[in-house]
């Protein structure tokens, strides 16, 4: 893989692979059952990226998902779109290296009777339609015999191709149904069913196909269109279902989306273009500030999307075209292009604009405005077009989401850490007003959180405010907010071999190790001779099997019915030894058994030490002891590592910090991390009322505000109102934080759900304190005792205390009991053990709480 995946993205793969196998294993089984599996993940997750990885481990393995390749693996890749088969191909061959000389477009003539195994094959609904010429005379209902008409210069048709491939024994036939609630109902005015359906289910002499893996962010349908197949045998396996909110955690998607529309009625398009303008040139001089601040090169460069109707006025297009060159001369006539569905240059008044391929816009920065319809809203992503002017009617607040839902991504695939304004989209809509704007809030954050992201994190804003750092809090303050812990979400695919390669490279490639990789081969190499040395016996043993072929004999006597079994064993040849250690290899992996092997063999000529060499690896990874031994080595010296260049990772531009916060986070266990300073925010300071306008509540010493020092606490509840107001009149408060929903400027603890599934608790406020040794900081997180993740949080906050309670002054979880609230502090140890022994958090709160 090119990419490095996000931690839910490794977990999706890993998931994926085990349903598939299961699969593999149901249909290679005597009763020959059909399957379908299902992945879903919010727009914007990365599925075709999380695809690339599945396809990959099934053609090559995987010694990260503990999977062997399938040499009978083939791929049919089926979407109704053959714009979005290809904008997928792309992305695959963006993901994947390996799979670049495997993607093949199905087109005729194919000369293939069968599809070849360790391929992907991309399909689309017409090309199956009657009158292609792929499948052309396949459906004879009503020729006489003799006068079928085949496809052009092919004896054979695709159907044909296709029966032939799952018919055949050694092939295992995986179809990928992209996009996949789409194309599953039955033609207009007819009962016979969709190609899809013919897919699935078969017809005629082409038997059904054995493995569906549906992909799409709307599951509920995909699963509601496989029940209705009419498959008496097929059985769903699993749904995978990525979670959004570690979606959203990740810093895949961006957090925040702006909203701006006119407040009263009238043509607005001509001042509101302006206004998206002026956004794309704030954005531009932000993102240049950035990577000057970085010492990187221009990191971004913003896009503007002007959407227009599907039958667009060329008129007032070229004056919307006269608007933008106006308000941003020097942008140029050349940086305009258009994703219409006509592939030609379109002309506008005076004005002659370009088309180019949705896929392409992404890398062509020197095009900073899109023209676009509503034609790309499936299958295409440009992360770095960041504002959004909608001259749609607003009748479509559809179209304007679903074109909103392809800019979500981050440009950097990260998270610009403190900084609101570069995680942001902005969409600008002239012709809407406050109701129609809200159904597009509605449309974005949605019920259904599989498909909207509820609950993520993910805020819609309506005209925010860009808060600052705040100059009127102390700069003893900062400093200790860079030095608070945070953890890490454990990982359930984590490799600490993995880990600890990574962590080596990055090491060296910023000059605090050189030599980092052989230093950690090294240490790996020691634990080889130390087990060596531990269980001689053992390991004697394990290579004896190694240098040995056994086998068995079964002799029956015909005339006396006498059966002898019969064992024996050959010397193993070459051929054998390298088979068992390319097993052993995947156990202790390929990079490490290698230069051990080299580390045995070094400047010896004789080819019996390479050979033994070889045979000393394969035992090695036979034995239990060794992937344990060889993990607990590479976990400490990964701690080793960063702890003693902790301070110097701080230093580093913010794109290698993340690289080594992704690196830490490499692990089964919560690791600790440093926080990222803020540096701006966006909140809204006001809302409507009816017709009136009402300014949201405010409160000073916050660590990021207007600039009066005041930040806007209308969103917050009354008992968070309650608490802060309580903190305040304290008196001896220096500042204090809203914790945020993500990113590393946030407070992270990680908790274990009821499940025993790795979760993120975020708690709500940080307030820093004046002590008698120095300012000292506070976390007070209150949470309702009624909701059903309450026990764990508070399991997991009591956690937190025990192992980083002497950073802080206090540790609260607040809640409100029989009308009251009531405080559980977490910093003493008999309220950390009620809370452990505690059945429900109510009972915890009643038996250990004060009053607040």
């Amino acid at each position: 893989m090119r990419f490095t995946l996000k931690d839910y993205q490794v977990d999706a793969v890993g998931d994926t692979l085990a349903e598939l196998t299961d699969a593999r294993e149901f249909y290679h089984g005597p009763r020959k059952r059909v399957s379908s599996v299902a992945l879903t993940a919010t727009t914007g997750a990365g599925k075709t990226v999380m695809a690339a990885g599945v396809i990959e481990a099934l053609f090559w393995g995987s010694e990260d998902f503990n999977t062997v390749p399938d040499p009978d693996a083939v791929v049919l890749w089926f979407s109704d779109d053959p714009s979005l088969n290809q904008q997928t191909r792309y992305r695959l061959e963006q993901a994947s290296d390996r799979l670049r000389n495997r993607l093949v477009t199905v087109e005729h003539p194919f000369r293939y009777r069968k599809l070849r195994p360790g391929h992907v094959y991309f399909l689309n609904t017409s090309k199956l339609s009657r009158n292609s010429l792929l499948v052309r005379g396949h459906d004879a209902d009503g020729v006489l015999p003799g006068l079928e008409s085949n496809p052009d210069t092919v004896p054979f048709t695709f159907w044909d191709t296709l029966r032939n491939t799952i018919e055949d024994e050694g092939t295992t036939l995986y179809m990928v149904l992209d996009e996949a609630h789409r194309g599953m109902g039955r033609r207009a005015s007819s009962d016979t069913p969709t190609i899809v359906k013919r897919l699935i289910n078969g017809h005629g002499s082409v038997p059904p196909v054995p493995i569906v893996w549906g992909i799409s962010a709307t599951v509920r349908r995909f699963e509601e269109a496989m029940s209705a197949a009419e498959v008496d045998n097929r059985v769903h396996l699993r749904t995978i279902t990525v979670d959004p909110v570690r979606i959203q955690e990740s810093g895949l998607l961006k957090d925040d989306i702006v909203l701006d529309f006119p407040a009263e009625t009238g043509d607005f398009n001509t001042v509101l273009l302006r206004r998206g303008v002026r956004k794309v040139k704030q954005l531009s001089s932000a993102w240049a500030e950035y990577s000057a601040a970085q010492n990187e090169p221009e990191l971004v460069e913003p896009l503007l999307v002007l959407q227009v109707p599907n039958k667009p006025s060329p008129t007032e297009v070229a004056s919307a075209i006269d608007v933008i060159l106006n308000e941003w001369p020097e942008v140029g006539s050349d940086a305009f292009a258009h994703v219409f569905g006509d592939h030609t240059a379109q002309t506008f008044g005076a004005h002659s604009v370009p088309y180019i391929s949705p896929e392409r816009v992404q890398d062509a920065t020197y095009i900073r405005v899109l023209l676009a319809k509503d034609a790309i809203s499936t299958g295409w992503d440009c992360p770095r077009a960041e504002v959004m002017v909608s001259f749609r009617p607003a009748v479509d607040e559809t179209h304007i989401t679903q074109l909103l839902g392809r800019m979500i991504r981050t440009p950097l695939a990260r998270r610009v850490e403190g900084d609101d304004l570069l995680n942001s989209v902005e969409c600008i809509l002239p012709r809407f007003n406050k109701a129609t704007a809200s159904r597009v809030l509605e449309q974005i954050m949605g019920n259904d959180s599989t498909e909207t992201g509820t609950g993520t994190g993910q805020r819609v804003l309506i005209d925010p405010q860009l808060m600052t750092p705040n100059d009127r809090v102390p700069d003893s303050v900062w400093t200790l907010f860079t030095e608070l812990p945070a953890e890490t979400l454990p990982r359930k695919h984590a490799n600490p071999i993995k880990r600890l390669t990574s962590l080596a490279h990055a090491l060296a490639a910023d000059g605090m190790v050189p030599e980092a990789g052989q230093v950690a081969h090294g240490r790996l190499h020691g634990v080889f001779n130390g087990l060596a040395a531990q269980y001689p016996e053992e390991l004697g043993k394990a290579e004896t099997d190694v240098l040995t072929v056994a086998g068995g004999t079964v002799r029956g006597h015909a005339r006396y019915g006498l059966r002898a079994d019969e064992t024996w064993t050959e010397v193993a040849d070459d051929r054998a030894i390298q088979e068992a250690y390319r097993h052993g290899s995947r156990t202790v992996t390929p990079d490490i058994a290698r230069t051990y092997v080299n580390h045995l063999a070094a400047d010896a000529d004789d080819e019996d030490v390479l050979r033994n060499a070889h045979v000393r690896v394969a035992g090695l990874a036979m034995l239990p002891q060794t992937r344990p031994a060889l993990d607990a080595a590479a976990n400490s010296l990964s701690s080793e590592w960063l702890s003693t260049h902790r301070v110097a990772i701080k230093t580093l531009p913010e794109s290698r910090q993340s690289l080594y916060a992704e690196i830490t986070a490499m692990s089964t266990d919560p690791q600790l991390i440093s926080m990222a300073l803020p540096k701006n925010r966006q909140e809204e300071t006001r809302r409507a009322v009816g017709d009136a306008i009402q300014m949201l509540d405010q409160r000073p010493l916050h660590l990021l505000s207007d600039e009066d020092g005041m930040f806007p606490v209308g969103k917050l509840n009354p008992d968070e109102v309650h608490v802060l107001d309580t903190e305040i009149q304290r008196g001896d408060l220096l500042a204090w934080y809203r914790n945020p929903t993500a990113g590393r400027d946030s407070m992270s603890i990680s908790y274990q759900d009821a499940h025993g599934v790795w979760r993120t608790l975020r708690p709500d406020f940080l307030f820093f304190v004046d002590g008698l040794d120095g300012v000292r900081v506070n976390i007070v997180d209150p949470h309702g005792s009624w909701l059903p993740d309450a026990l764990s949080k508070l399991r997991g906050l009591a956690r937190f205390a025990e192992v980083y309670g002497e950073n802080f002054h206090r540790i609260e979880s607040i809640s409100r009991i029989d009308g009251e609230l009531r405080v559980l502090d977490l910093t003493l140890p008999t309220v950390r053990k009620s809370v452990l022994d505690a059945i429900d958090a109510d009972f915890a709160y009643r038996h250990s709480s004060v009053e607040y």
